[in-house]
């Protein structure tokens, strides 16, 4: 007996697109996908097909409960979808694009994902950072070979990461979680948390005495989306170089959305069910089931079940603060970005910024307003490593920056003259362009409040206490009720971990 007490769009030549509108993206939905419930009542309701959502439904499904995911759209991936936003045949991820923390998630590692579609491709460096003079700070796999990028912080760079990259297989369980009481590795995490708990700039200045080391490690830590003079920001510059180096960044083939179908279909396979095109607007319209998981942040999850919840836990999540927004461009070109330094051509990722004062005063400037005139740009070419995400001879190019919650500013020429300074002629490669303001991200997925792509501020008040203080933040005050989002440990990120720590926690009361 199981757990569940059951058996088992498009413009020409400089035409800029702002609004979202779902009806011309014919998103490809997994073949198997229903079209209406086959039962009258479920063990398990899964609200939201993210990467988290899909994680908590497989989990379920695995402990052989009847689990249905419903998903308002036309196909299941939340962050993780594919589409051809600028011409025909060229095929942008329109959120995720490189995924460290899906191969480097316990849960998905664990899953035969290549047995139903996906296959991952890694560029040959993770990470290239270019600098003025022409050259560039490259993140390899090795160490080592990293080293020889960074001038006179080779050995410091290596005094800093090789412990953290020997001690990967013994942190990740405590980093990808909730509050690790008790870790499991005490001293692995002792030596983490004496860097991680640091300001990312802090960290840089005081451990490595070069523009290049400092300049990529500013990089690595601005993917906290918070200033760098905060608190806790070395973390995410560490936990990203540490993936780096022991299991690289790499890309789906064909798109993030083969990673949403792979896992879609591996659900399917233990017997769930899904329904897309199925926006939820109210509980009660929903099968009886013994719980229900939320894939949704505070505010979708207070717009549903408000009513339902006691006064002090419903003013706490009101209280739930949300980010900075993104601001994103996808370019499709006539040839690959013409970067000055060649070593950015091995990179499946590239950081644009400049230096660390740079890269600090743009982040300083999303979070306190107005938008940077000289913005921190992540930018992916994947298809340099992935022929199928463009016509023969083209190519396609995903970048965006940090923006002020909620901004208006058009971001666009911005973003293009940061990959000029560093890319001279990379604006005469540009076929079309599709751009997605903070608003248009939220008209897209309602989860990305003001273009807040991580669910909400990842700093020390909201990090292992998101939504709120609670020995299980999964559960909520209501029985049966559970948030599996990103807005809950261990946050923002493409592995699952929120979905499948609230499924646990739901089968434990199952």
């Amino acid at each position: 007996m199981s757990p569940c007490g059951c058996a088992r769009l498009a413009g020409g030549k400089g035409n800029v697109l702002f609004s979202f509108s779902p009806a011309p993206l014919l998103l490809r939905s997994p073949a198997a996908s229903q079209k209406m419930a086959q039962k009258d009542s479920y063990d398990a309701l899964v609200i939201g097909s993210g990467p988290n959502g899909l994680a908590a439904a497989i989990t379920l499904a695995q402990a052989g409960c009847s689990t249905l995911l419903l998903e308002a759209k036309a196909t299941v991936g939340g962050g993780m979808r594919s589409a051809e936003l600028t011409l025909p045949g060229f095929i942008h991820d329109i959120c995720s694009a490189i995924h460290p923390l899906g191969v480097g998630s316990p849960f998905f590692r664990r899953l035969p994902l290549a047995d139903y579609g996906l296959e991952w491709i890694y560029p040959p460096a993770p990470l290239a950072h270019p600098l003025d003079e022409g050259t560039a700070a490259v993140l390899e796999r090795s160490i080592e070979t990293t080293g020889q990028t960074l001038g006179p912080d080779a050995e410091a760079y290596h005094r800093l990461m090789a412990p953290l990259v020997a001690d990967w297989d013994k942190l990740v369980a405590d980093l990808l979680g909730p509050f690790p009481f008790p870790p499991r590795h005490p001293l692995a995490l002792a030596r983490f948390g004496l860097s991680a708990l640091r300001s990312a700039r802090g960290l840089a200045e005081s451990c490595f005495t070069g523009e290049r080391a400092r300049a990529l490690f500013a990089g690595l830590a601005a993917h906290s989306i918070m200033p760098l003079e905060k608190p806790l920001t070395a973390s995410f510059g560490l936990v990203l170089g540490m993936l780096g180096h022991a299991l690289g960044w790499p890309l789906p083939k064909g798109g993030s959305q083969r990673l949403a179908d792979a896992l879609a279909a591996y659900f399917q396979s233990l017997g769930g069910e899904i329904m897309t095109n199925s926006p939820v607007e109210s509980l009660d319209a929903l099968p009886p089931a013994r719980a229900i998981l939320f894939d949704l942040t505070p505010r979708q999850f207070l717009r549903l079940a408000g009513d339902r919840l006691v006064a002090g836990y419903r003013r706490q999540l009101e209280r739930y603060r949300y980010g900075p927004g993104i601001f994103k461009v996808d370019f499709a070109l006539d040839g690959p970005i013409p970067w000055r330094a060649g070593e950015c051509l091995r990179a499946g990722t590239v950081h644009v910024g400049g230096s660390l004062p740079e890269i600090a005063a743009s982040e300083q400037a999303m979070w306190y307003g107005p938008p940077a005139e000289k913005p921190f740009v992540l930018v992916t070419q994947q298809s340099l490593f992935d022929a199928t995400r463009a016509p023969a001879g083209k190519h396609t190019v995903w970048a965006y920056c940090h923006v002020p919650h909620g901004s208006p500013v058009d971001m666009t020429a911005r973003i293009e003259s940061q990959i000029e300074r560093f890319a001279p002629g990379f604006r005469e490669r540009i076929l079309a362009r599709h751009a997605l303001s903070p608003a248009s991200l939220e008209q897209y997925n309602p989860n990305y409040i003001g273009g807040d792509i991580n669910g909400g501020v990842q700093d020390f008040q909201q990090l292992f206490t998101r939504p709120v203080a609670r020995w299980n933040p999964y559960s909520t005050p209501v029985k049966g009720f559970y948030l599996c989002s990103s807005s809950t440990p261990p946050g923002g990120g493409v592995h699952g971990m929120c979905g499948y720590h609230a499924a646990k926690a739901a089968l434990r009361r199952m």
